[in-house]
């Protein structure tokens, strides 16, 4: 894939041009607060001890948008005991589910505690979930995946109930014995990346550290006309049949746009993009990063797809460790 986006150095000034909406702080507010009043007490279930040995799982079940149960991993260092640790919180990708703890034992190997949150609905395409998306409130149409579930109304947009899910997740791992409050991360790639600048804008000075890679959900205005591809063309699809609705659907992703939240992130960040990224533009990555008034480093991949090369594991982890640990 040849670059197709922006020169460099216009993606390295590049501004988002959608208008924030009025009140969004105060309207992001309201639902927080909401699912906060609904919430159950978190429930934790030991996980398969005789395959994990001395690496602690727990099945974790805490209460989302709606009051609706989320399910997530709890895993901890090996010997960690009752320790209190840092925390990372990761999110996962379009389409795919928390999966099992084999895939997550990395962070608890390298000295963390772990949350891994599965994503409501979605699960299967290239990893297993066990979260439904009990609350819906969709009445109209859609085109098949996430991206337009209930796009003419914010209220009641997918987006919205999963970004309160994952600002649920931080204030759950805040709570979860052997967790050190003051020293939480947010961490995922894709829509996990748009989950975790979410996360991070959302739950303010809660999250320390925010690890977005290639994140979606960012200038996702400009994404919609600019990538060619899944998810972002699900809501050009569905746009090019229904006309009458594109006032209103372009209106309700305003309130889950990365870029416009970002001006509230308070964490230290990494972020990392792609210049052949089909999937997430790059400038809608610039959008967001440019945004961001908090100590901050991008990797820029001039190779990069939708992928982050292997090495940049060893970056983050080092990231990580020199913020939270070292």
């Amino acid at each position: 894939m040849p670059l197709f986006d922006l020169p460099d150095a216009q993606l390295r000034s590049y501004r988002t041009s959608t208008v924030e909406p009025h009140g969004l702080d105060a309207w992001w507010s309201g639902r927080l607060t909401t699912a906060r009043e609904l919430a159950r007490p978190v429930r934790m279930t030991r996980y398969r001890p005789e395959i994990y040995g001395p690496t602690p799982v727990w099945d974790v079940e805490f209460s989302g948008a709606g009051g609706d149960p989320i399910r997530a991993w709890y895993l901890r260092p090996a010997g960690s005991g009752e320790r209190r640790l840092p925390a990372v919180v990761t999110f996962i990708g379009y389409g795919g589910g928390r999966g099992v703890p084999t895939e997550h034992m990395v962070l608890p190997g390298a000295g963390f505690a772990h949350l891994v949150m599965d994503t409501r609905g979605q699960g299967g395409r290239w990893t297993v979930g066990a979260t439904g998306d009990r609350t819906r409130g969709v009445d109209g149409p859609e085109f098949p995946g996430f991206m337009t579930r209930g796009i003419t109304d914010p209220e009641n947009y997918y987006y919205t109930r999963l970004f309160v899910d994952a600002v649920r997740a931080v204030e759950v791992a805040a709570e979860l014995p052997g967790v050190d409050p003051d020293r939480i991360a947010v961490n995922g790639g894709s829509q996990g990346g748009g989950l975790a600048l979410a996360a991070a804008a959302l739950a303010g000075s809660m999250v320390r550290v925010c690890h977005a890679d290639v994140p979606f959900l960012c200038d996702i205005q400009r994404g919609v006309t600019v990538a060619g591809t899944a998810p972002y063309n699900e809501v050009a699809d569905f746009l090019a049949q229904h006309v009458d609705l594109v006032p209103a659907a372009l209106d309700t992703l305003r309130y889950v746009d990365c870029a416009l939240l970002a001006r509230r992130i308070t964490a230290d960040c990494l972020l990392s993009v792609g210049l052949m990224d089909t999937i997430c533009p790059p400038s809608t990555v610039f959008a967001a990063y440019n945004e961001i008034t908090s100590p901050k480093e991008l990797a820029v991949f001039d190779f990069g797809v939708h992928a982050t090369p292997q090495l940049h594991a060893e970056r983050k982890l080092a990231h990580l460790r020199a913020r939270l640990l070292d």
